[in-house]
């Protein structure tokens, strides 16, 4: 489990198959930098080594939502191995916006024609 003297964090939100969750987030140390782990059914995430725990949590979160996780949010429960309960305030992280799609250029030249035909038929 977690090493003694690190942060935990429980995160919560929506995971790809549209199931709400809460687990624990624990840290490990690689050397003087941290990977945030979270083990979440038989599914272990775990980030690159990052230089602090806020940061491989950050990186935790962006990862999620590269894999369809949504509506995160983190609430600290230990701050250096000092049991917090419900403290802290929960930190919630926007999902990230679609990618628009693109437009093909037969939609692009309507958009021209339609938009011209709205500017002349105005009063």
């Amino acid at each position: 489990m977690g090493e003694a003297g690190l942060d935990k964090h429980q995160l919560a939100g929506v995971d790809f198959r549209e199931r709400g969750f809460s687990r624990p987030v624990e840290f490990e140390r690689e050397g003087e930098q941290y990977q945030a782990v979270l083990r979440y059914e038989t599914i272990r995430v775990a980030t690159e080594p990052h230089l602090t725990q806020d940061h491989a949590l950050l990186a935790l979160i962006q990862t999620l939502h590269g894999q369809g996780y949504r509506q995160l949010r983190t609430q600290r429960s230990f701050r250096d191995g000092v049991y917090l309960g419900s403290q802290e305030l929960w930190v919630e992280y926007p999902d990230p916006q679609p990618e628009p799609t693109p437009q093909g250029l037969l939609s692009v030249i309507a958009g021209w024609f339609s938009s011209r035909r709205d500017r002349n038929e105005s009063p």
